[in-house]
């Protein structure tokens, strides 16, 4: 993708507390993570872009091919409503939007 189509968003305030949110919610649902994560306190980077994607009210898909994303996202909505749903880059846009193939 061309990085015209491309916007970065600063990582502010607000997000950093939505962030801690997300992660509260993945850390709490996913016991089986290694005691070294947990002890450090890493935050994992989708609740990172989930929180952004959250708080952006312009911001109504997240495109991504990462499986792991998808279940984390999954496992957010069991403790929250995210804003935002994920698109799979694997599956074709007709499917996604609606559209016929044509």
């Amino acid at each position: 993708m061309p990085l015209r189509n491309i916007q970065i968003i600063p990582f502010n305030l607000n997000q950093a507390k939505r962030t801690g949110e997300f992660a509260k919610i993945i850390f709490e649902e996913n016991k089986t993570l290694d005691e070294k994560i947990v002890l450090r306190a890493i935050i994992p980077n989708d609740a990172k872009l989930f929180s952004q994607a959250d708080l952006d009210e312009t911001i109504t898909h997240f495109v991504t091919s990462d499986n792991r994303s998808i279940k984390t996202l999954n496992t957010l909505k069991k403790g929250t409503n995210p804003r935002f749903e994920i698109i799979d880059i694997s599956t074709p846009y007709h499917q996604i939007f609606g559209l016929l193939d044509l």
